[in-house]
């Protein structure tokens, strides 16, 4: 249990790596770690948590995958303790309002996108690649079902990349409250919102970018104005593994009723969703979520790149 009067340097570990490259101000992305522990079965999570450190590694950037390991607050972690939590069990899912307790307790916590956010910007880190952002959840004016990674992005300065949010909420009404609470969204080589497995969603972001330096100048605008608040960044899934929406819908109308009778809602209902929708797709669904994430890891490493350059001119 942890112990009172004890402060931050005692409960936050920055591997040395990432230590470095901040110190140094090289770029460096932040990583989740709930599509090691809930996202993906074994051994697809590690495989893939590897991989999508090895893009960024390649591009030139440190990656930072973030968890809870034994009640301390990890940025960055080694391929062993990416093997663990890949394979361990009651790891928690952590956003805001679960790091006291999984902290307090010594416990091990995967951190969601909220919970990403806001380590990264403990440790000062500003960009976090992700798979996709939650939201709005469909029918959500009967259960009040919203992500906290909505109100997260409205109060910390962080820009996610990911591929839009996941197709199985509610579009456009999470486009509405984004823009309520005032985060841009931008989309990247593309005018149209992705749809997570899909690349197009019927709706628009804010705005529309073609370049990381693009990307990496509103991050900075947006800052320096003192705009409080992250923004995202929605990359469409490349075309060859993309599940098109039309395709899309009917799956998921399938699984929402099979979540209905079974009784499951609240944080269970988006890993049994996407779990549901892999049996449903025989596996596709799998296969688009691992190579939209390798994308988004592509441009996210371009865009921390070209963000870490302005910052030193």
């Amino acid at each position: 249990m942890l112990e009172c009067g004890r402060n931050l340097n005692d409960i936050m570990e920055i591997k040395n790596e990432v230590k470095d490259a901040l110190e140094t101000g090289m770029p460096v992305v932040a990583l989740e770690s709930t599509i090691i522990a809930h996202g993906m079965p074994y051994p697809e999570n590690v495989e893939t948590a590897l991989a999508v450190e090895d893009i960024i590694r390649k591009a030139g950037v440190v990656p930072a995958t973030i968890a809870i390991v034994g009640g301390v607050l990890k940025i960055g972690l080694s391929e062993q303790e990416i093997e663990y939590l890949a394979t361990a069990k009651n790891v928690m899912k952590v956003s805001r309002r679960d790091f006291p307790y999984v902290m307090a307790m010594g416990g091990d916590g995967a951190t969601t996108v909220s919970g990403t956010m806001i380590a990264a910007e403990l440790a000062g880190i500003r960009v976090f690649v992700t798979g996709g952002v939650g939201g709005v959840h469909r029918n959500a004016e009967k259960s009040f079902d919203i992500s906290a990674d909505l109100t997260e992005l409205s109060r910390t300065g962080v820009a996610v990349v990911s591929a839009g949010v996941k197709s199985i909420l509610d579009i456009g009404l999470t486009l509405e409250y984004l823009e309520t609470e005032g985060v841009p969204v931008v989309t990247f080589g593309t005018a149209d919102f992705p749809a997570f497995y899909s690349r197009k969603s019927g709706f628009k972001g804010s705005c529309s970018v073609s370049e990381f330096k693009e990307a990496a100048g509103i991050m900075k605008a947006k800052w320096d104005l003192g705009l409080s608040g992250g923004m995202i960044i929605a990359c469409p899934v490349p075309g060859k593994f993309e599940i098109p929406l039309e395709d899309m819908e009917g799956t998921i109308d399938k699984a929402l009723k099979e979540a209905e009778v079974a009784g499951i809602r609240g944080k269970d209902l988006t890993p049994y969703l996407l779990s549901k929708i892999k049996d449903l797709t025989g596996g596709k669904s799998l296969e688009t979520n691992r190579h939209l994430v390798f994308e988004n890891a592509r441009i996210g490493a371009g865009i921390a790149s070209a963000y870490a350059e302005i910052e030193r001119k």
